[in-house]
């Protein structure tokens, strides 16, 4: 049993955590924003659950026992707080933070009042932060497991899915080139071999990679994308391409132009804008079995804003396709073999830039795909 004046202080301390709530709340704020993803933060999402958490601490000091309260915060609003503050790009520390934040302010307002925070009220008040760091702590740590997990997963389907392209180029190149033994008469058992050997290792690739994707179909969230801009030749790349690709484009039935100048510099991730440039000619090339492919570069008037695209006279996308065409697993259903991730993956990239990607089509006209890449920062 608690006596009298034990009673009394605690009773005192919840209603002056009642009453000066906003201004406890406040100094809470002012000392949390020194952490740094807090900072930008406005004040509905840096409060989140902290001023309902001030209520179930009155509570659990009225009560003289936070046991209860305790087990309630297990399944009310710290898990859902450690789940925001994900969203928040809080790391861990800062998540235990802000809590012991609360925890001296709280102090600091008892002091201010004349109030012992020693005993009772001492322990009611660290099983009720204690318990909601624990909570909170348990959601966040799982949540950005299960993060790191589906991004891994994530970039492994995309890398897969481009590993296809540049593979399905170098069977077709194996292929023209025995065609070509073989009709010059050059072909010999030992070179028949090799093409045999080379073709089984690419049929096992494609099986290999087709696994890979299978196994990430239903992935939701977006790839953690690291870039290491450099600035560098435009020209080189796409030309580079070009070159891996022309197989792909069914040697001379599909042209594809590069229309970049030779002097052309770009500010970019050159292995990403590499895999942009891929998912879009490769997807270009799949709508133009016979026509042209054109692919560019202008300087816009916007801080050196970069404007690239890639323009085919192929079949062009009907319009209720033309606002899915960037999502995930968006197929075309006349389409065999495409599992919806080229374009998925043009996007991630290009918004990883900063930039924005767009397409303008017309049925049996062609379509043209834009991104822009914003200019160095000096």
């Amino acid at each position: 049993m608690l006596g009298s004046v034990a009673v009394d202080i605690l009773d005192q301390l919840a209603r002056l955590v009642e009453h000066q709530r906003d201004a406890l709340l406040a100094e809470w704020r002012t000392q949390v924003r020194a952490l740094p993803s807090a900072r930008n933060l406005d004040v509905p999402t840096l409060n989140d659950h902290i001023p309902h958490l001030l209520d179930e601490l009155a509570t659990a000091l009225r009560s003289g026992s936070g046991e209860t309260i305790a087990q309630a915060l297990l399944e009310g609003s710290p898990p859902a707080h450690g789940l925001q503050r994900v969203k928040d790009a809080f790391d861990i520390e800062e998540v235990v933070a802000e809590y012991n934040i609360l925890r001296g302010c709280i102090h600091d307002l008892a002091d201010r009042n004349g109030l012992s925070m020693q005993g009772r009220p001492f322990h009611v008040l660290n099983l009720v932060l204690d318990g909601a760091i624990g909570s909170a702590v348990g959601t966040f740590a799982t949540e950005k497991a299960l993060d790191v997990q589906h991004r891994r997963e994530e970039y492994l389907a995309f890398v897969a899915h481009d590993l296809r392209t540049p593979l399905s180029a170098v069977s077709l190149s194996a292929r023209l080139l025995e065609l070509l033994l073989k009709r010059d008469g050059s072909e010999t058992p030992e070179t028949t071999q090799k093409f045999k050997t080379l073709n089984r290792n690419v049929q096992h690739l494609q099986r290999l990679i087709e696994k890979v994707l299978l196994e990430n179909t239903n992935l939701e969230t977006e790839t953690g994308v690291k870039l290491e801009r450099r600035r560098f030749d435009l020209w080189p790349l796409v030309e580079s391409l070009i070159h891996e690709l022309h197989p792909v484009a069914g040697t001379d039935s599909t042209r594809l132009v590069n229309a970049i100048a030779e002097d052309f510099v770009v500010y970019a991730d050159a292995s990403l804008l590499h895999r942009v440039f891929q998912n879009l000619i490769a997807n270009a090339i799949s709508y133009t079995p016979r026509g042209e492919i054109v692919i560019g570069a202008n300087l816009t008037n916007e801080g050196g804003t970069v404007e690239c695209f890639v323009r085919d006279n192929g079949a062009g996308i009907p319009e209720d396709r033309r606002r899915a065409v960037f999502d995930k697993y968006e197929t075309d259903s006349e389409k065999q073999g495409g599992l919806g991730l080229g374009l998925a993956i043009v996007k991630t990239f290009v918004e990883a830039h900063d930039g924005v990607v767009n397409v303008e089509s017309e049925l049996g006209v062609g379509s043209t795909f834009r991104f822009t890449l914003p200019g160095q920062q000096r």
